[in-house]
């Protein structure tokens, strides 16, 4: 059996196939690659933030949760 076909150069957007146009999936990238990065903390200065909703910023080593920005942690 053959493994599963992944994407080579869409990456995060394939899920949307062909829909949306080039331009858009291209602008959805770059916003949904920086929402899903993890951030150096400002506070134990760690790479461990993560967004756990719109704003909201949460860090896996000194467990403190901030209001951030949007897509990236500001």
């Amino acid at each position: 059996m053959a493994p599963a076909k992944r994407t080579k150069k869409v990456g995060i957007v394939g899920k949307y196939g062909t829909r949306y146009g080039a331009s858009l999936r291209k602008m959805v990238k770059k916003i949904e690659i920086s929402q899903h990065a993890k951030y150096t903390c400002s506070f134990c200065g760690k790479t461990k933030m993560k967004r756990k909703a719109v704003g909201i910023w949460h860090c896996g080593s000194c467990m403190k949760t901030v209001a951030g920005g949007a897509w990236t942690y500001k």
